[in-house]
């Protein structure tokens, strides 16, 4: 059976005091919702008056008005299984119920303000289906039952609080329907934390479109973990005064495509909660999808996660794109200097699929940066950084107010053992890829192009394997601050003039450069001291921009000479080598950035004459002009 019941907005003061998930949320949403009841109520006490002849008068006026207001919005009981249907016109909006749930829902409708409170007695999850427009109206729901939300065309604008908020602390699925756009934006005023909002946990899937607009504070904002599915389609954070997402707990992405533009603070921020539980890890993993992010705001991160950073394919190849822009700043509250990056993690950070273009151009800006270690394991990485070494006041001389730009940085250990690197640092102080703890490569092909140290770690280096290009405009090539070993692999280094050195040990500490294996390039030569027990052999010159031949046994390694370095060209082969100057190279294999060439075809040249060398800076040996190019 059919029938329509019209309800006021008046109940929600009432639906909202038994909000059941409000007790564990510092997000009133009761202040939310009942904004306009308080209004009206006041307005109304304001109104009222004891003399009864007044109250007569009214009574029909009062009436004529309720129904005016009947007339716009309405609550109608339908057929069907456990569905909702709100439709938004403007001012006004129309909600269909079936007829299995609508004992177990209070609905409350103001204008477009559409309330609904599920009972504690509800078995049977509930579907809302949203559409329509509206660009003053709302949608709360709360309940002790997870839910789904379907967004079927819809676009709704609220001017004074969130455009939908959900505080049933349970599961939510919210259906981007099949060839939709929908979009929502909030009000510049009001308590909402974010135009959308879900104190859950949110599930997004569904190939329509969303596009969200933050006016007060976020876009979206979580108060537990959120999944982008592999069936989702597109999010677009169109613009937001602080972040684009902030959600605690986690946030993983399996798929669809999340686009974040012009936010005041992070893209997408993960908060731990604190509370010790399985889902609370503070981190973010991203599976497969299409992320991409454009943060302009001062010393903002595209993520930023208090946990762990995980890039993996286990649903798909991932494509990451993230641009930031802004400066560094001085924190006052943690008493140091913050700058932008592109991915930030608090915890540890692996990645081991994936292409990722991270662009940081700000000052101090940094694309990879992780307080713990950071282990690539595969992918395809690009690293650019332009931007300068920030310095608070006075102070370029003391590191606790500076913050230096860096292609990849970790507090920890870093460990590389496959995929494709790419690093260019070009602003002052910029270093490739730094490691407060040690660093270990075993594999993979690195490109280094920096203004300070290619390759830096404060503890010991070691490179056993995989292909290493360094090349430091104004410092070493690579430089570790504890022992040095170079075991394996392919190294191409080159360090700039003098003092720097293409590979640097710190053996001012009493540590040194070990070379027990590999194949080694190395323009500006070794630091002294070294322990070569492989042989290492210097040529007597080398010329800029010029091909070289690099031959061992029935192996070649082809490579071409930079504009510029430091003094002397050291190479060391398993066996021994032979050098060819002004070589013309044709097929293999392209690397670093077309600095290399393995397996190809090499004729013509000139041979170049090769000693015994034993370490240290070679004075005097210097890149002279260009010969033959390829």
């Amino acid at each position: 059976m059919k029938y329509f019941k019209y309800l006021t907005f008046m109940i929600l003061a009432v639906a909202a005091m038994t909000c059941v998930g409000c007790e564990d949320d510092d997000t009133d949403f009761s202040d939310i919702i009942n904004k306009e009841v308080v209004d009206e109520d006041t307005a109304e006490d304001e109104d009222s008056s004891s003399d009864e002849e007044k109250n007569s008068e009214n009574e029909q006026s009062s009436d004529e008005e309720q129904g005016s207001d009947d007339s716009e919005s309405s609550t109608t009981v339908i057929d069907g299984t456990a569905e909702v249907k709100i439709v938004y016109n403007g001012s006004s909006a129309d909600v269909s119920i079936t007829e299995d749930v609508a004992d177990y829902l209070t609905v409350s409708v103001s204008g477009a303000d559409v309330s609904i409170i599920q009972s504690s007695s509800l078995a049977d999850e509930v579907t809302y289906i949203l559409s329509g427009s509206s660009t003053d109206g709302m949608f709360y729901m709360d309940g002790e039952l997870k839910a789904t939300v379907v967004l079927n065309g819809l676009t709704l604008t609220n001017s004074d609080g969130p455009a939908i908020a959900i505080d049933n602390g349970k599961r939510i699925a919210v259906v981007l329907a099949d060839g939709t756009t929908n979009t929502l934006k909030d009000g510049s005023s009001g308590s909402q934390k974010a135009c959308f909002m879900v104190n859950g946990h949110t599930e997004f899937e569904g190939s329509g479109t969303l596009n969200l607009t933050g006016n007060l504070k976020h876009a979206f904002w979580g108060d537990e973990y959120v999944q982008f599915k592999k069936s989702m389609g597109t999010i677009n954070v169109q613009g937001a005064v602080k972040d684009g997402f902030n959600v605690n707990q986690y946030v993983e992405m399996n798929g669809g495509t999340v686009t974040i533009k012009n936010v005041g603070d992070d893209g997408i921020q993960i908060t731990l909660e604190g509370d010790g539980s399985e889902e609370d890890t503070g981190a973010m993993n991203i599976h497969g999808g299409m992320l991409n992010m454009t943060i302009t705001a001062t010393a903002a991160k595209g993520i930023k996660a208090e946990g762990d950073v995980v890039i993996d394919a286990e649903k798909s190849i991932p494509q990451i794109t993230i641009t930031t822009s802004g400066g560094g700043e001085w924190d006052s509250d943690d008493s140091e200097t913050k700058a932008s990056s592109c991915i930030k993690a608090d915890g540890n950070m692996t990645i081991s699929a994936g292409t990722l273009t991270l662009t940081s151009t700000g000052a101090g800006g940094k694309g990879l940066s992780a307080d713990g270690t950071i282990d690539i394991a595969g992918g395809d990485i690009t690293v650019k950084t332009s931007g300068s070494q920030y310095v608070y006041g006075n102070n370029r001389n003391n590191s606790d107010y500076t913050s230096s730009p860096k292609g990849i940085k970790a507090d920890g250990n870093i460990t590389i053992s496959g995929g494709s690197t790419s690093v260019t640092t070009t602003g002052t102080n910029g270093e490739g890829i730094e490691s407060k703890g040690v660093m270990n490569i075993t594999g993979g092909e690195i490109t280094v192009n920096s203004y300070d140290d290619g390759l830096n770690s404060k503890g010991d280096m070691t490179i056993s394997g995989g292909s290493v290009y360094a090349h430091a405009s104004n410092n070493d090539g690579i430089d570790a601050n504890g022992n040095c070993y170079i075991k394996g692999g392919l190294v191409f280094a080159v360090g700039a003039s003098q003092p720097e050195v293409a590979i640097d040990a710190n053996t001012e500490g009493g540590k040194k450069l070990y070379v027990t294996g590999g194949t080694l390039v190395a323009i500006g030569g070794l630091e002294s001291g070294s322990s070569l027990t492989q042989t290492c052999y210097a040529a007597s010159s080398w010329n800029k921009n010029t091909w070289y031949a690099l031959t061992y046994g029935s192996t070649t390694f082809a490579f071409k000479t930079p504009s510029s370095g430091g003094n002397g060209l050291v190479v060391s082969t398993s066996s021994t080598p032979t050098l060819k100057s002004g070589v013309t190279v044709s097929g293999g294999t392209s690397i670093f950035g077309g600095m290399g060439t393995t397996g190809a075809t090499v004729s013509g040249g000139s041979s170049v004459s090769l000693s015994q060398y034993s370490g240290g800076n070679m004075g005097g040996m210097g890149g002279g002009p260009g010969g033959r190019g390829w």
